[in-house]
């Protein structure tokens, strides 16, 4: 018996398997048929999946026991923290190994990894109707969640999972309105609320995943800053530029000025777990995070929640988008088993499944436009799906996202992470940690055989 059949496990694999039997195997597994005489296709075969730690990959680790009684592979699922994750997996990708069978294909190394030639082309799997179902559909994956899973070459190197836009919260919209101050619009007006309403009530005014080549890039925009001179085709940092130290500057200080103790340690999970217990007020999180807020358990703050855009600032409003996919490293040993399981974990019905149980960021069309996910995205009067949509489509139209998957962006990610760091906790000046990062990134770039 395997760790996935014991004590409730073992309920909910007769569950799953008495659903299989209800709806046809081809329900759960598309294009697989129930084996016959017993045998199973992948009988014998282990997978090895990697992903980071996100909602999407944790439903897909309760499920596994469907995938694996439907196909007789036996599933290793690995998933640890982002940093973590993108560390092994970058490293192991270079050197073309055979340690994993299936990826995470993280959006600020898709570039890398893709058009290095470390990943596989999936269209002759999509296109082999002995292995995938036409109605399985490629095209209900939103283009903007493709195309930064497609290399140079046209061809498809992973399939989306998620299309994460990053958003503005309140968790305690209350104490604005009870300040007389309506939600915040642009960067001068978020300053003037968390003035307002900072450790009121013990809450602090404003937190954010430490991730701050995610998190503050927006604001960079929002200030006439950019990362690169023009991505993905002159990709001359520019982190040293006035806009950029007056961005980096404001950004810092709200952390500083409004954070809680240790503000700038905070992951995901931990933002998410402070804005549900009320603990600070405001943030910026993807959805696939800020949709878990509405969850009536264990949300203390779902009746005093808003959502809204991220701010505005004197050049615009640029909200940040994410797409990460499921792919093949080439080196794997188990490539046919492997797209079973991505075309198994990104079907209609497993995706579909997601959302159902609350998952918030879907990349097919038909979740996005489906009424079990629209209602799910309605949180205390809150249309979170359309904000998301909105700013998915803002994205599109006016190309800054550009930045975030050209093969290098991950070096410079690194320096942003450290820059704000240095500059929240008071160890350097604005000025003095941007012209760092810019000299570091442009060593960096050099490193890495760019000519800058």
């Amino acid at each position: 018996m395997n760790s996935h059949e014991s004590g409730s496990s073992g309920l909910q694999r007769r569950q799953l398997l008495a659903a299989g039997a209800a709806f046809g195997a081809g329900a759960l597994l598309p294009g697989r048929a129930p084996a016959q005489g017993g045998a199973k296709k992948y009988q014998g075969v282990t997978l090895n999946v990697s992903t980071f730690s996100a909602a999407y990959p944790k439903l897909l680790q309760q499920w596994l026991p469907e995938f694996e009684a439907l196909t007789g592979a036996r599933v290793n699922f690995d998933a640890p923290g982002f940093p973590v994750y993108n560390q092994r997996a970058d490293l192991e990708l270079s050197t073309k190994g055979s340690a994993y069978d299936v990826v995470n294909v993280t959006f600020i190394y898709s570039s890398r990894w893709i058009n290095s030639g470390w990943l596989t082309p999936l269209d002759e799997f999509i296109a082999n109707r002995n292995l995938t179902p036409a109605d399985w559909d490629i095209e209900d994956f939103l283009p903007g969640a493709r195309a930064p899973e497609t290399g140079r070459d046209g061809k498809l190197y992973g399939i989306p999972w998620t299309a994460e836009a990053l958003l503005s919260v309140s968790s305690r919209f209350d104490l604005v309105q009870q300040a007389g101050l309506p939600y915040p619009d642009t960067t001068d007006d978020l300053v003037k609320v968390l003035r307002a309403v900072n450790r009121k009530e013990r809450v602090a005014g404003f937190v954010s995943d430490s991730h701050y080549g995610w998190t503050f890039v927006p604001y960079l925009h929002a200030f006439g800053g950019d990362v690169f001179r023009k991505a993905p085709d002159d990709l001359f940092p520019t982190l040293d530029t006035p806009e950029a130290i007056a961005a980096a500057e404001y950004y810092a200080n709200l952390i500083k000025a409004f954070g809680p103790d240790g503000a700038i340690t905070y992951q995901p999970d931990q933002v998410t777990q402070a804005l549900k217990l009320g603990r600070v007020n405001f943030s910026d999180a993807g959805q696939l995070h800020l949709a878990q807020l509405g969850d009536a358990a264990t949300s203390r703050t779902i009746k005093t929640l808003k959502f809204g855009q991220v701010p505005r600032g004197p050049a615009g409003r640029f909200p940040g988008t994410a797409v990460h996919g499921l792919g093949i490293p080439t080196g794997s040993k188990n490539k046919e088993a492997a797209w079973a399981f991505i075309q198994w974990a990104l079907s209609k019905q497993t995706t579909r499944r997601a959302v159902a149980a609350g998952y918030g960021s879907p990349a097919r069309r038909s979740d996005i436009d489906s009424k079990v996910y629209r209602d799910k995205q309605l949180i205390n009067g809150n249309d979170l799906a359309q904000l998301a949509l909105d700013a998915i489509d803002q994205a599109a139209k006016t190309g800054h996202m550009k930045y975030r998957t050209v093969a290098v962006y991950p070096q410079v990610d690194q320096q942003l992470n450290k820059a704000i760091a240095l500059i929240a906790s008071g160890q350097a000046s604005a000025k003095q940690a941007l012209q760092q990062a810019q000299a570091q990134s442009i060593a960096a770039l050099q490193r890495a055989g760019l000519s800058v």
